[in-house]
């Protein structure tokens, strides 16, 4: 179902038209915050080639990194399900959260407590400045929608998330679901 009124919790969808930016090329983005100053989001769908335990070897676990969008990639944040575990996590909505006690957070994917069902991680994150948004999205380069996964996204978002929601967006958006990421090469 798309919508025009931006809340934090909704997902982005790229349109089909943003080809030249490699950052935002087919991504799908929870927003985890929106407001008068500006707005916060993931990209759920790029994952990198690098485990958690490739950047903490001190963590006992494989689960993935993903690229959270061009801003601070040299910081880890992460979004997760479970704010029961994690201390100080911030809502984003229908039971997702960001971010909380790091350390808490590492004892608890050490010991098994922590699941890649209940996290994902990402190396920086992708922002826009007051109104931005707004008019990128007047500009038809994003498509928003409700996130009818909830806190259950973080187990479905992967490297095909994008196609699988034009699909449901039908219409004139069907065309695009089986063109090739990069038209130029077809």
């Amino acid at each position: 179902m798309i919508t025009k009124k931006i809340k934090k919790g909704q997902l982005l969808i790229a349109e089909p038209s943003i080809i030249s930016d490699l950052s935002f090329n087919r991504a799908v983005i929870l927003l985890a915050d929106h407001n008068n100053e500006g707005s916060v989001g993931f990209i759920l769908n790029k994952p990198l080639k690098y485990t958690i335990k490739d950047l903490l070897p001190q963590i006992e676990a494989n689960f993935k990194i993903y690229n959270g969008g061009p801003v601070e990639q040299d910081n880890l944040y992460f979004i997760h399900n479970i704010p029961n575990l994690i201390p100080n996590s911030i809502e984003i909505s229908n039971g997702i959260f960001w971010g909380g006690d790091f350390e808490a957070t590492k004892a608890l994917i050490n010991d098994g407590t922590i699941t890649k069902k209940n996290i994902r991680f990402f190396l920086g994150y992708t922002g826009w400045d007051s109104k931005q948004l707004e008019n990128e999205m007047d500009a038809n380069s994003w498509i928003l929608t409700k996130n009818s996964y909830e806190n259950k996204i973080l187990g479905k978002a992967s490297v095909h998330f994008w196609k699988e929601r034009i699909l449901e967006l039908g219409g004139d958006y069907l065309i695009w679901s089986n063109a090739p990421e990069n038209p130029i090469l077809n």
